[in-house]
């Protein structure tokens, strides 16, 4: 819950892996003179849910990649003025959190225990994926780690490499130059 001023716009980001649904149930208090429009888009501007003058409703979309998403309310108040700030309370819920399980038991006719053994299922399954997620996000992690590392490594030699030359051709052009001169034999 959070309170949105007029003329003001607030915008809410949230990561979300791919294939999840979302949920989202919105509520805005009635302030007069109010509009505000929601609206929810991914990182590339398309538009998953629209709405001028919200007060009251859901959405829902399944992703199709992994993606940042935005969920921004625009508050205008034409003619200007004084007025209230507006309450804005907003339940966004994704992936197993997001599935209606009374439906599901409605529909196949489940028991009790049957829904909540499938939600406990849906649950693991997702703590599974994040699981397989973090170990990919960790391995591609490690690698550009231990290619960093090589680079580094690499350069540092080089690096030693041309000092250690500069040094040696140093110490013999001076030793030339001072023979030259017969500043020492």
């Amino acid at each position: 819950m959070f309170h949105l001023a007029a003329n003001q716009k607030k915008c809410l980001k949230e990561e979300i892996h791919k294939d999840v649904l979302v949920t989202g149930e919105y509520q805005l208090s009635d302030v007069p003179g109010h509009k505000t429009q929601l609206l929810v888009t991914d990182s590339k501007g398309h538009i998953l849910y629209q709405k001028d003058d919200a007060k009251k409703g859901k959405f829902a979309f399944t992703t199709e990649e992994y993606d940042m998403f935005e969920v921004c309310f625009n508050n205008r108040m034409p003619g200007g003025g004084q007025s209230p700030d507006r309450e804005v309370s907003l339940d966004m819920k994704h992936g197993v959190e997001a599935k209606s399980y009374d439906e599901l038991a409605k529909a196949e006719k489940l028991k009790p225990l049957e829904v909540e053994l499938r939600r406990l299922e849906d649950l693991s399954k997702s703590i599974v994926d994040d699981f397989e997620y973090m170990k990919s996000r960790e391995k591609m992690m490690r690698d550009t780690n231990e290619s960093t590392h090589s680079r580094v490594m690499y350069f540092s030699i080089f690096s030693m490499c041309c000092l250690l030359g500069l040094a040696t051709w140093q110490v013999l052009y001076l030793r030339r130059f001072f023979k030259a001169k017969k500043l020492i034999e």
